[in-house]
């Protein structure tokens, strides 16, 4: 019987691991060692860890475990890879692999479902059940590496859930992955995508981390932003751009602002120009995403993207338009989901 109670050793930072030997009357340096053989040398048998004194490793085995979730589904797409996860209590999640040109990279998943319920998105159909545990979310890149043998470069929070409505979790992932003994992802390597929840983008700005902060706005005004986005009826735009400024001041790091293009909702020339107008002056650049059309959601993929791209360049804007990876898998952006079909 799954007992979500007890720890997995998957999700603790080092700090916390080190904390925890010093309780028990040992050396901090053990967690290191503990570190070694989960991450480095793959071993997940706690009485295989030869070099902690056989009492200690039965200490462990009573505190902690190293279950893991399951991989239940892969579809494989053109330089992308889906990935079905099991959990221990029966719950669904989704990740993706996808290939770039400068590496591998992961998008994982931190809830299963989701509570923002934006009106494009097949993520947002399911409310959410639960946050996922940190180590959940560990076990997604672990097991994902393991099946391809390679290592993973890079790392989006931008699967199944709102990173920051599971705020604690999601930093305490960022610092496991990032640690030069655990999986070693560089920070500015590391995504965390938000639809706008202000008091986490202020909270995030002050913590001495280097990862990347990423804005799903989405619209150029709140008119267009409350029909899609409810989270905007609560942090209206400018409330979000007003954290986000301040976030640039207090970390100098610039920010991406996600875009999907809706045709006739958000991409016409007009709302280019107001975008343009919103975005002037900040040290941001925007992704603009191409909507991938699902079964269950009427909106249409806009056919106005290279115009709209132009018009934002000519104004001064820094975009880009986003790779499009794995729609024929649903794996693309927009389409994960919190079951199994």
């Amino acid at each position: 019987m799954y007992n979500r109670s007890m720890k997995n050793l998957f999700g603790l930072n080092i700090n916390e691991l080190e904390d925890y030997f010093l309780s028990i009357n040992e050396k901090k340096f053990k967690a290191s060692q503990v570190f070694e053989w989960i991450y480095d040398k793959k071993i997940y048998d706690i009485e295989l860890f030869s070099n902690i004194k056989k009492e200690i490793r039965e200490k462990l085995k009573e505190d902690f475990n190293l279950e893991f979730i399951k991989i239940k589904k892969v579809e494989v797409g053109s330089l992308v890879r889906k990935y079905l996860f099991e959990l221990l209590d029966g719950n669904f999640i989704e990740a993706v692999l996808m290939e770039h040109d400068y590496g591998l990279s992961v998008c994982i998943s931190s809830e299963v479902g989701c509570n923002m319920g934006c009106r494009f998105c097949e993520s947002g159909r399911l409310k959410r059940v639960r946050v996922l545990d940190t180590y959940e979310m560990v076990e997604q890149i672990i097991l994902i590496e393991n099946d391809i043998k390679k290592k993973i470069q890079s790392v989006v929070i931008m699967g199944i859930g709102e990173p920051f409505d599971n705020y604690d979790n999601v930093i305490n992932f960022v610092k496991i992955i990032n640690h030069p003994k655990s999986l070693a992802i560089g920070a500015r390597h590391i995504t965390i995508s938000t639809c706008g929840i202000v008091p986490k983008i202020e909270e995030f700005s002050n913590l001495p981390l280097q990862i990347n902060l990423a804005l799903s706005l989405h619209a150029p005004s709140d008119e267009i932003r409350n029909k899609i986005m409810p989270i905007n009826k609560v942090y209206n735009i400018s409330k979000v751009m007003q954290a986000i400024k301040e976030y640039i001041n207090k970390t100098n790091r610039r920010v991406t602002i996600e875009y999907v293009m809706l045709k006739g909702v958000n991409d016409s020339i007009d709302n280019a120009r107001s975008l343009a107008k919103l975005l002037h002056g900040l040290n941001v650049y925007v992704n603009l995403i191409p909507y991938n059309e699902t079964k269950n959601i009427e909106y249409e993929k806009s056919d106005n993207i290279l115009n709209f791209k132009n018009e934002l360049l000519k104004l001064g804007i820094n975009v880009t338009v986003r790779k499009e990876f794995g729609s024929g898998i649903s794996a693309a952006c927009g389409q994960l989901r919190s079951k199994e079909v």
